[in-house]
């Protein structure tokens, strides 16, 4: 099937930071499969897919997060779905983590080898995100965005509401997750979250800047 540039640009126009939605409305199992498939897809630095998908359908759940999440505490009642996009604190080229990875790619040990040697050299001297823990879980997070702009893109293709969330106590976030059991928490840890379902309220039409003040060509 093909989706003429029309179609995209009008998902774009419909797409926004929506912060209320209509509870009597409930995302599809298959729909909402389709949007997790599209983050699933999601391109991502050097193949590392760094990512965890936590869907929070859970009631209790959603109101133990509601005091430290104010950037969404309007959304956790009547949100469809709640998704926490989880990063991999400990990405480097050495990891266990990433050697699966190209494991995955059906590499042999030789090519497993000069593809860790590249890596390390992007990752040490390149892109130099192996200064602390912080910036290497950064870099990680980072990948998460793509995937989360992904999916948040390809809902509004099929009219499904959405908004991205970094508006919560990160700390909290992550002690009230992680006491779940649901991941490993020394290996990752909260990067952003967003909701999905069905706007309860029109939008204002989009605010963004002209083309020519945001575009430069060097010819």
């Amino acid at each position: 099937m093909s989706v003429t540039k029309q179609q995209v640009l009008d998902a774009f126009h419909f797409r926004c930071a929506t912060r209320y939605y209509d509870p009597a409305r409930k995302i599809s199992k298959d729909d909402f499969d389709y949007i997790l498939e599209l983050g699933r897809l999601s391109p991502s630095s050097v193949g590392s897919e760094p990512w965890q998908f936590l869907v929070i359908q859970n009631p209790e759940l959603r109101q133990a997060l509601k005091p430290v999440s104010w950037g969404m505490a309007t959304q956790l009642d009547d949100a469809s779905h709640v998704v926490v996009i989880l990063a991999n604190k400990n990405m480097r080229y050495d990891s266990e983590d990433f050697r699966e990875n190209l494991v995955r790619r059906g590499l042999t040990e030789e090519q497993i080898q000069t593809n860790m040697a590249t890596y390390q050299r992007f990752q040490t001297e390149h892109i130099n995100v192996l200064e602390n823990d912080r910036t290497l879980f950064d870099w990680a997070s980072k990948q998460t965005y793509i995937a989360l702009a992904n999916m948040m893109t390809g809902a509004a293709l099929i009219g499904i509401d959405s908004c991205p969330i970094e508006g919560f106590n990160y700390a909290e976030v992550n002690r009230i997750l992680a006491q779940t059991g649901a991941y490993d928490a020394e290996k990752y840890a909260v990067s952003v979250a967003a909701t999905f379902g069905y706007r309860a309220k029109d939008i204002r039409p989009k605010a963004r800047k002209p083309l020519n003040e945001i575009v430069h060509w060097i010819e």
